[in-house]
């Protein structure tokens, strides 16, 4: 398990429950754990199960990506949104908005046009 994302979110997890004024044994009670089970994750050693996580995140009042580490401009907020593209080069962003208007019949043909012509560059 990745030592560096435990001790992560173990440090939000226990400054998000003190911002709320809690104690571990609170938390732990919400949650459904054990209070010693919760004192581990937020001394980093352990990780909770998915279930666990996403009680602890309802419980602290804190998204379960803010426990993880990971930032709205990293992921996309639903499944129904594109994903960032915040390190594509402009010239590919620019490409891929105007292709998000593009109907289906044309994205296929280009395809078909990009496979003729990445076939082309191999040796």
């Amino acid at each position: 398990m990745d030592e560096e994302l435990q001790r992560s979110l173990g440090e939000v997890a226990r400054a998000a429950r003190e911002r709320l004024g809690l104690t571990q044994a609170q938390v732990a009670q919400k949650v459904g754990l054990v209070p010693g089970v919760y004192g581990r994750i937020e001394r980093g050693d352990m990780m909770p199960s998915v279930p666990s996580l996403r009680r602890i995140s309802l419980a602290l009042g804190i998204s379960s990506d803010a426990l993880m580490g990971v930032s709205p401009s990293q992921v996309a907020a639903t499944v129904d949104e594109a994903p960032p593209e915040g390190n594509l080069s402009p010239e590919l962003r620019r490409i891929l908005h105007q292709l998000r208007t593009w109907s289906p019949k044309r994205l296929k043909v280009l395809s078909k046009v990009l496979t003729v012509l990445a076939s082309s560059f191999e040796d």
